[in-house]
């Protein structure tokens, strides 16, 4: 019964798109994410790179690009404009082949603690649905998402009861890839 009312929850929360900010309409890539980078009419420039975990791949003649956080357009612009050197307007495509980047972390006292995969705009409540819901012996008021923000780390708290019963959906907060949600 608890598991099913949390279920329906998850989703009131989804529908009613509580917790979430502006959507973002473009993915932005992440290390671990695979794409797919050609260049129109140079067969030898086409070539599959995965994100590095210091969010870079390389391509051939272009070396190495900073890709984290960008979406497709904007890592086209940029291996074009490293090829321009060698190729006279070079027409560049980008096209995401895998997400495997896309990852939060659920960790502590969930059914399924582990990384969670985030096909699209995953919050805090659909999370916890997706490792099981917490188990009996989760502490509820100090659950918490771990941000890093470059080189440090934001704590953000979440009010788990607020949430499950429906009065302030402020806390369900958007997730991030390499987000850690902390259930103690």
């Amino acid at each position: 019964m608890l598991r099913s009312m949390f279920a329906v929850l998850c989703l009131l929360a989804v529908w009613s798109g509580a917790g979430n900010a502006e959507p973002n309409s473009t993915y932005l890539l992440s290390p671990g994410d695979v794409v797919m980078v050609s260049v129109w009419q140079e067969d030898s420039l086409r070539q599959e790179a995965t994100v590095l975990p210091d969010g870079s791949i390389t391509f051939p003649l272009a070396g190495r690009i900073e890709v984290a956080g960008l979406d497709v357009t904007a890592v086209e612009k940029q291996v074009a404009a490293k090829l321009e050197k060698f190729l006279p307007d070079p027409n560049v495509s980008v096209v995401v082949k895998s997400i495997a980047g896309n990852l939060v972390y659920v960790q502590g006292k969930v059914i399924k603690p582990g990384p969670v995969q985030m096909a699209g705009p995953t919050a805090v409540l659909q999370a916890l649905s997706m490792s099981g819901g917490l188990d009996k012996f989760a502490d509820e008021s100090e659950i918490k998402v771990v941000r890093g923000t470059g080189t440090s780390q934001k704590i953000l708290p979440v009010r788990y009861k607020d949430l499950v019963s429906g009065r302030d959906m402020s806390t369900n907060i958007q997730l991030q890839a390499g987000d850690t949600l902390v259930v103690p």
